[in-house]
């Protein structure tokens, strides 16, 4: 039952109160609950082979609670036009690493961090009294990168593979030292114009005096969410790049390449995109840029993740009351929102397979029946019965029609969960 409440889920009264009970349990969270998820995704990416892309990003969960002590804030808002003094934004925040290969396919997690915003200390309010860039990083919100970073890294066990890939919140200087250490890779779009070169001048300077080495071309939705093309023009060079003084003493200066993408032009349908990327990397010629810029662009697949977390389990309509409690459910729909995501990019990436990867002898059995109106039998691929879930879904397998999404599998899913409860209960009674 993908995004039902829990009693929904557990349809009586003592299976309900087992898992208020369990999500109470001051014996479980989060890492207990995904430990066993974990380790399945460190199996799928030792069955891989290659450079294995993590993405990482923070997201933000927001309860409706009158009193939210329990849970926790986000964010301070003032001057609203409902709120006219201050509103304090209930929920939490969670800071998650999903493993993908560069074609698409989600393999699972490999960290996930939660927690609760107690002050709030924002850059320019710390500007006013000190110099945000020599407070340790340990005491900054921002070191949950670098946390999840060294677990991912670690419960993977093979650093030189693992490549991760950040938004411009990850540009922080002792995440790439902490790679450095770690033995592991980064691709990061940068948004601070560090010192450069020998001290004396910056990346931008530099970049500037190199010449626009080559285009590529990449796809990207328009502001009505429709796929259109996007030719970037690219610039890349290695250099020595060096942290602020007053961290000087702490971190030692490192050699990265910088490859700045830009579009030509505005486009009329949408703002035009321009990346610098920070990397470690070997960059050596036109080929491997063009690697690194798909590598990038397969960054919104996490924000796909998160919508699958917030709008397919409908995480934010939960009703528990406590912080612990939230944080042990997100968990649990962390592995959902993972198997929705795969299913939709496995019969993208590999729709050939054996079906058998994807679902349960009964669910093949249901899907056959369900197909014999349409066609005669299906063929032994996992795309044909992921489109199959899909129609139940409310995917309507048109020609032209693009592959199915997340929403009409998990639609379906959830439809084929009541069918094969039906299915079983009729197997039930005809054995009698």
């Amino acid at each position: 039952k993908i995004g039902d409440t829990v009693p929904t889920a557990c349809q009586d009264w003592a299976a309900t109160k087992a898992a208020y009970r369990f999500f109470s349990n001051p014996r479980v969270d989060e890492s207990i609950i995904l430990a066993g998820h974990f380790a399945a995704t460190k199996s799928r990416f030792t069955a891989t082979s290659g450079p294995i892309l993590i993405l990482h990003d923070t997201t933000e969960f927001t309860f409706q609670r009158d009193q939210p002590e329990a849970i926790g804030q986000t964010q301070l808002l003032s001057n609203l036009k409902h709120f006219p003094r201050s509103y304090t934004v209930c929920g939490l925040l969670m800071h998650s690493s999903l493993v993908l290969t560069p074609e698409g396919l989600p393999l699972g997690m490999a960290a996930v961090k939660f927690w609760t915003r107690k002050k709030f200390k924002g850059t320019n309010a710390l500007k006013k009294k000190f110099n945000p860039t020599r407070i340790p990083i340990e005491q900054k919100e921002s070191f949950c990168w670098i946390e999840n970073v060294k677990q991912a890294t670690e419960k993977l066990a093979d650093p030189f593979r693992c490549v991760h890939i950040g938004d411009r919140g990850s540009d922080i200087y002792e995440l790439f030292c902490a790679a450095h250490d770690l033995g592991t890779q980064f691709l990061v779009r940068t948004c601070v114009d560090r010192l450069a070169g020998a001290g004396c001048t910056t990346i931008s300077r530099k970049l500037r005096r190199e010449p626009v080495r080559g285009t590529h071309e990449i796809e990207v939705l328009d502001n009505k969410r429709r796929i259109c093309k996007a030719k970037l023009h690219f610039r890349f060079s290695q250099m020595m790049v060096h942290l602020p003084v007053g961290k000087q003493k702490r971190y030692p200066a490192l050699k990265l390449t910088v490859i700045h993408a830009y579009e030509r032009g505005t486009p009329s349908d949408r703002s035009p995109i321009e990346w610098k990327l920070l990397t470690n990397l070997p960059v050596d010629d036109l080929l491997s840029v063009i690697e690194k810029l798909d590598w990038y662009a397969q960054r919104w697949k996490i924000e796909t993740f998160h919508k699958a977390l917030k709008s397919g389990c409908k995480a934010e309509e939960s009703k528990l009351r406590t912080a612990e409690r939230l944080t042990n459910q997100l968990a649990v729909f962390c592995i959902i929102a993972w198997r929705v995501f795969w299913l939709t990019m496995i019969n993208r990436t590999e729709p050939d397979l054996s079906v058998e990867v994807a679902f349960t002898k009964s669910e093949i059995q249901i899907l056959n029946h369900l197909a014999k109106g349409t066609k005669p039998s299906l063929p032994a691929t996992v795309s044909d019965y992921i489109t199959e879930v899909a129609k139940l879904g409310g995917y309507l397998a048109r020609g032209k029609d693009p592959p199915p999404g997340n929403m009409v599998l998990w639609r379906g899913l959830s439809r084929l969960t009541d069918i094969q409860i039906g299915f079983e209960l009729r197997k039930g009674v005809v054995g009698n």
